[in-house]
């Protein structure tokens, strides 16, 4: 059974959108959970214990496309990058494209499975996605991602 956390931990969201914007312009594909009231330990079980401070830099690094690290999602738990290589369940909703690949399907599936907030950077477009209790909102500028990452940690902080 998964531990609820208490409050929202506060996140150092700059790192993350610096990092998700420089990849979206180096078109490196990269999935980022970040966990709010459930600590995801069911999924962080699966892929590389990391427990670093979040960095744009580590971030990067994790998704460079000849890390080992670099197929899975990342999860974000308490302003910690707890793990790498993890894997998601997959949405079996009907609503998305045929063009949404697995990174896609993988953040709709876990916002539908928890409260989490997934970050897609696609590989193939460069673009960036978010989703949110299942809803996947494409093609997001840095204002716009940032914008999103407010509403859903910094105010209710």
């Amino acid at each position: 059974m998964e531990r609820r956390l208490g409050n929202l931990a506060q996140i150092d969201l700059d790192p993350i959108i610096i990092a998700c914007e420089r990849m979206a312009q180096q078109y490196t594909g990269a999935i980022i959970i970040i966990a709010r009231r459930n600590e995801l330990q069911t999924f962080v079980a699966t892929g590389e214990v990391i427990d670093g401070r979040i960095s744009s830099q580590l971030l990067e690094n994790i998704f460079f496309k000849n890390s080992p690290l670099h197929d899975g999602a990342v999860i974000i738990l308490e302003n910690r990058i707890k793990a790498a290589r993890c894997i998601l369940p997959v949405s079996d909703t009907t609503q998305l494209s045929a063009d949404m690949g697995l990174r896609h399907r993988a953040a709709v599936g876990i916002t539908e499975q928890t409260d989490a907030v997934a970050i897609v950077v696609s590989e193939q477009t460069g673009r960036i996605s978010v989703c949110v209790g299942g809803t996947l909102h494409k093609g997001l500028t840095r204002k716009e991602l940032s914008e999103v990452l407010d509403r859903e940690f910094r105010q209710k902080a």
